[in-house]
């Protein structure tokens, strides 16, 4: 039997133990971030600027430095739904995830602030902190911490997943080690001098790594498995699944040992298991983490036993096409996000092409309440024929934006704090990128806003917002992971 933390009521004003704060008169009076994601929902600002990662790997760009974009998303702004400004970091670095060097676990202490970003880096192993206190909109580098160093001093490699904690310091996934094996370990930083402290792991580390959530109030970490770096870096195989070079299981550690209690294997429902999410109630003893290969989505959950169990909530059945690769076409679950309410569940199918907005109000069912297309594999006239599908009657149309082809399928979700916009980004890591999307890399990506109805469901594409990162002055780019300034509901934990 599940235990349960309450009924998941739909609206963010009954969420367990939370009463919506007063908005607070002054950032002196406390840490960085809100009180609680009611806090945050209620009373945070409208987003007025987006960070965004911006690869040049494997583009025709690929001796030129990736870089961090500043984009402007405050409507009443002369430059909005522009990039402002390029802070450039190596040739070959392969930025891709970001995070930050306090957020909102830190809300308790008035001498933390959000003012340093965090960007590890896939291919150098290279992991920047970028000073977006002194000059929000042009942000610049305040140190690099040498890849070489990384793996000398934690024997870690591909560092992805950065988070910061309430203990003031920063903690950051990887995926492999210094030879390119699997090897899921944490990398843990100094807050104040952003010096390498060690490994956060106290024991061995998972076999695979990739994402991480943790929930203090129940001493409880859990993360992820994307693969072997040696077979990521070379493309999709379906060889290396059947080789064992990717994971399907997510390993539940103690938060206050460091250590492993559990591993949850997803079995064959569950290759890839990338994105994972605890609802943001920091009561919850559950959430929901999306499978790539399997297309698939889990909740997870305590029982009362005090043992952890997954169930499959939601399944992306695959496509009958020719004209592909493979005969039968997974939808590619590559990004997940849980809006500040506890409402609502998004997630990408990266090769269908399709963005997903579902109510878990009912945990265990989650029920479709809007869906948009934003390219794909699958459009219409692009070569590749649906002979059999479950879920559409016809396939879908391509996407422009301006007269320009969007290329690649929706990836990775950044959601407003209020819920009502939804901005996507079309490339999801350059080499798969480069395999599935030639287009893509040609043309380069795009970021895109997406109108969410709120009250009873729905997604609509907004056309008079959107980043053509073809055009960008150095381009074109792959735009991956956004933030924004003031925090997030995928970088933002409540202690």
């Amino acid at each position: 039997m599940a235990e349960s933390t309450s009924t998941a009521a739909a609206r963010v004003d009954n969420i367990k133990g939370h009463v919506v704060p007063k908005p607070t008169a002054s950032c002196c009076d406390h840490g960085p971030g809100y009180s609680s994601p009611v806090d945050a929902l209620k009373n945070g600002p409208r987003e007025k600027l987006i960070y965004i990662t911006c690869i040049r790997v494997n583009t025709e760009n690929d001796d030129k430095p990736d870089y961090l974009a500043t984009v402007d998303v405050d409507p009443n702004s002369e430059t909005y739904s522009q990039v402002i400004h390029q802070l450039e970091t190596a040739v070959g670095d392969e930025i891709h995830h970001s995070g930050w060097n306090s957020c909102s676990s830190c809300f308790g202490d008035k001498t933390k602030r959000r003012n340093k970003m965090i960007l590890p880096c896939l291919t150098s192993d290279n992991i920047y902190v970028v000073d977006t206190g002194t000059n929000a909109r042009a942000p610049s580098i305040h140190k690099v911490i040498q890849g070489e160093e990384v793996r000398q001093k934690t024997g870690l490699g591909m560092p992805h997943t950065s988070h910061c904690l309430g203990s003031g310091e920063i903690m950051i996934s990887s995926i492999g080690d210094d030879k390119l094996n699997a090897k899921g370990g944490f990398i843990l930083l100094d807050g104040e001098d952003f010096t390498i402290k060690g490994n956060w792991e106290l024991d061995k580390p998972a076999p695979f790594g990739y994402d991480f959530w943790y929930q203090p109030r129940h001493n409880v970490m859990i993360s992820t498995e994307w693969g072997f770096p040696s077979a990521i870096r070379s493309g999709f195989n379906p060889e290396h699944v059947a080789n064992g070079l990717y994971g399907h299981s997510m390993t539940v550690w103690d938060w206050t040992t460091h250590k492993q209690l559990q591993t949850i294997d997803l079995g064959e429902d569950g290759w890839m298991p990338l994105e994972i999410r605890f609802l943001h109630d920091p009561d919850a003893i559950e959430g929901y983490v999306g499978c790539a290969l399997s297309s698939t989505v889990f909740r997870f959950h305590r029982l009362q036993s005090g043992q952890w169990q997954a169930d499959k909530v939601i399944a992306i059945p695959p496509k009958k096409v020719e004209g592909w690769a493979l005969p039968d076409m997974p939808g590619l679950i590559t990004d997940i996000l849980v809006s500040l309410d506890d409402r609502y569940l998004y997630f990408s199918n990266w090769l269908h092409g399709d963005l997903r907005q579902y109510d878990i109000t009912d945990r265990a069912n989650p029920r479709l309440v809007g869906q948009v297309f934003l390219g794909g594999s699958i459009c219409r006239g692009d070569g590749v024929v649906v002979t059999q599908d479950s879920e559409l009657d016809a396939q879908p149309d391509p996407v422009f934006y301006k007269g320009r082809r969007v290329h690649g399928g929706p990836q990775m979700l950044q959601l407003s704090l209020d819920g009502k916009r939804l901005y996507v980004s079309t490339s999801l890591y350059s080499t798969w990128d480069k395999q599935f999307y030639p287009n893509l890399v040609k043309n380069g990506s795009f970021m895109l806003q997406i109108d969410v109805d709120v009250e009873k469901g729905g997604l609509t594409l907004n056309k008079d917002f959107g980043v053509d990162f073809g055009l960008v002055p150095g381009g074109p780019v792959l735009a991956h992971e956004m933030r924004y300034e003031g925090g997030d509901c995928s970088s933002d934990i409540w202690i």
